[in-house]
């Protein structure tokens, strides 16, 4: 998908992919999700190499647990899962969808203008 919207996009754009915070922590029991994770940090980082002659940045946000629709779905809001998480989170939250936005803003953005196959962790702490 990338490599085709490339073809529309012009010096100075961005790329933002979004990750996971799983692709680092490699919880046990997510060796499917964590390695499909690990594949959108791998792919940053080739399309990062491909697309800067062009001045296109690509870069990714690798989140934490986000209070979300799905994640509400997913029953993982309130559960014990959530709760171990806020207690490995040194600022004693899951992410609200904001916390990403702004990061995403911040990509697009001409301040990250040299920021470019880099993977931001917005995980609240989590390691």
């Amino acid at each position: 998908m990338s490599q085709a919207a490339a073809k529309h996009l012009g010096e100075g754009s961005s790329i933002i992919n979004v990750s996971s915070v799983v692709s680092r922590i490699t919880p046990p029991t997510t060796a499917v999700y964590s390695g499909t994770k690990g594949a959108v940090d791998a792919i940053t980082g080739v399309l990062a190499r491909e697309l800067g002659p062009k001045q296109i940045r690509v870069n990714a946000i690798n989140p934490g647990i986000v209070h979300t629709e799905g994640a509400e779905t997913l029953g993982v809001i309130g559960s014990d899962f959530d709760k171990q998480a806020v207690a490995q989170t040194p600022l004693g939250r899951i992410g609200q969808p904001r916390d990403i936005a702004d990061i995403a803003v911040f990509l697009a953005s001409d301040d990250s203008r040299w920021l470019t196959g880099e993977h931001l962790t917005a995980s609240g702490g989590m390691r």
